[in-house]
């Protein structure tokens, strides 16, 4: 029986995604955990995070697990969350530049120079938060019986950049179309929140249970 690790480094909604891993897993799988060597034991990690991305790398650093998401991204397959996507990149605007994971080569950005006229006038509120949909970019396993375009629950000030465009698995458009989903080989990346997405966040959670890490 294949487990998952959900990586607990202080800044995630654990509860409630351990709480969807479970009702799509089964509850003897799922395991919240700090400890290196769990994480690097279980066969599906779940990168999540709520928060500022300097409170967010700064923990990372100090417990070392930064190194231990550098490790499960080169070897088995990684789901990033919100802020944990974020994490993933090159480098962050927020707090006045903060260097990141560098896994997925961009920068991450805030809505307001992007979206313009719109936020000054009041049409686009930041943060972006509600449902929106999700314009799938090709095909992934991870995709797997979620119909294109379906919506998913999003709360964020600040959207990826990726560098390469064949880096995007998914956009969303608020003001302009923005990356809402990465992947690359063994990594997929989301800025929405699955486990408050209904139906379509527990078949894309359903969807990495059973995925190898291959696109």
């Amino acid at each position: 029986m294949s487990s998952i690790a959900i990586i607990d480094y202080g800044m995630g909604n654990l509860h409630s995604i351990a709480k969807a891993l479970e009702h799509v897993a089964g509850r003897n799988r799922v395991r919240v955990s700090s400890e290196r060597d769990d994480i690097l034991a279980a066969d599906r990690v779940v990168f999540p995070g709520v928060g500022a991305i300097r409170d967010c790398m700064s923990e990372l650093q100090r417990t070392g697990l930064d190194e231990v998401v550098m490790d499960v991204a080169r070897s088995k397959p990684l789901l990033g969350v919100c802020l944990g996507m974020q994490a993933l990149l090159d480098s962050s605007e927020e707090n006045q530049g903060i260097p990141c994971l560098g896994i997925i080569p961009g920068r991450v950005q805030h809505f307001t120079e992007s979206i313009g006229q719109a936020a000054t006038a009041g049409r686009l509120k930041i943060p972006h938060m509600g449902w929106n949909q999700v314009q799938q970019q090709g095909t992934h396993p991870m995709w797997r019986d979620i119909r294109d375009g379906s919506r998913f629950y999003f709360v964020h000030s600040y959207y990826v950049a990726p560098k390469a465009d064949t880096d995007v698995a998914a956009t969303t458009p608020y003001g302009i179309d923005f990356a809402s989903v990465i992947a690359r080989d063994n990594v997929f990346a989301v800025q929405f929140h699955p486990e408050k997405s209904q139906h379509a966040g527990l078949g894309l959670l359903s969807n990495f249970v059973n995925w190898n890490g291959e696109s």
